[in-house]
């Protein structure tokens, strides 16, 4: 079941909570419903990484856990804090705050795939102390932005 409160506008934070599945199509669809189609698709998998890690990782996909998203998402920016009902982890210090991997971790690596993956794609990756709740950030370049920088 997907619980959900209005559609996100400016400024305004809005809820989705469901239970621990890594069936994600219609939850991403809702995050990702206001953001311009050409940042859609890299937004999808950053989220889709995140999702995943909270059902599978955090609540070990047990479907009477739930995991909850807030988001905001304006004309220039989007955030999302997922938060699942786990016993955490510890990241790795690298994996905590910027600057992000350079390269693509080894197989064996603590800090795996799935966090060099957020830590490309979104401007600001954080978790909570306890490590159950994630924190992304985007900026949203508007038309115009793209526009201006396309001239220079």
């Amino acid at each position: 079941m997907i619980a959900s409160s209005l559609p996100p506008s400016a400024h305004r934070w809005q809820q989705v909570s469901f239970a621990s599945t890594l069936y994600l199509c219609p939850i991403l669809d809702c995050l990702l419903a206001d953001i311009p189609i050409e940042e859609e698709a890299e937004l999808r998998l950053g989220l889709q990484e995140a999702l995943v890690n909270a059902a599978k990782h955090g609540n070990k996909l047990d479907p009477y856990k739930t995991i909850f998203v807030h988001f905001s998402i304006s004309h220039s920016q989007g955030w999302w804090i997922i938060s699942d009902q786990g016993a955490g982890f510890t990241p790795p210090d690298q994996c905590k705050t910027p600057p992000p991997p350079q390269k693509i971790p080894d197989e064996g690596c603590e800090c795996g795939r799935g966090l060099y993956i957020l830590h490309q794609i979104f401007d600001q990756v954080y978790w909570n102390g306890d490590g159950t709740e994630l924190r992304l950030f985007k900026a949203i370049k508007s038309e115009a932005d793209k526009q201006l920088a396309w001239q220079n």
